[in-house]
């Protein structure tokens, strides 16, 4: 969908996509765009963006509680832990999307990032939001990389952290609210 701001079954004005399902509306409201803070909230959403290239997000969405399941609430120190074991485990779980190379990156992503100070992913994350940018008009409006996510996901790769390009590095920032894609008339933006 592109286009503006369009209204919603319950009157309000959203993002075109924000209305397409129950579970995106949610989404749309309550968490899309909003600053997600600590490095355990924004390992999640790196490895959920991760798992999310090449489906549609919905897909993600729709089993996020059994990713939370499966990778320990995304707590860092734990999945650095996991062992073959549980990237046996992992790719077995039905609830989960059981692609060995995002497995393995998600496991790989967490031994990386326990080596870093407490704090350090947030601090790094937050350096590339941009200053002064303006809401879209339309989708049509909203980049898939910008200068700033294609820096994000270099310094990321150079840390060593894997599966992270600058279109899933954008989807993050999006996602945790780094930059404000609600279009303009979303009364959620």
């Amino acid at each position: 969908m592109t286009g503006g701001a369009v209204k919603g079954v319950d009157g309000r004005l959203r993002c075109p996509w924000g209305t397409s399902t129950e579970d995106y509306v949610a989404y749309h409201d309550a968490e899309w765009g909003r600053p997600v803070h600590g490095d355990d909230a924004l390992f999640e959403r790196l490895s959920l963006e991760a798992f999310q290239s090449g489906l549609s997000w919905i897909t993600i969405l729709r089993r996020r509680e059994g990713f939370r399941a499966a990778f320990a609430s995304f707590h860092i120190a734990k999945v650095a832990e996991f062992t073959d074991a549980d990237r046996v485990r992992l790719l077995a779980d039905e609830s989960i999307i059981r692609n060995r190379a995002k497995v393995d990156a998600t496991m790989a992503n967490a031994v990386a990032l326990a080596g870093w100070a407490p704090g350090e992913l947030d601090e790094l994350i937050w350096s590339y939001a941009p200053q002064g940018r303006r809401r879209p008009k339309t989708t049509a409006d909203v980049p898939a990389v910008t200068d700033e996510s294609t820096a994000l996901a270099k310094a990321l790769k150079k840390r060593g952290i894997r599966f992270v390009g600058p279109t899933t590095a954008y989807a993050l920032m999006q996602a945790c609210g780094l930059v404000n894609d609600h279009v303009a008339g979303c009364e959620f933006g």
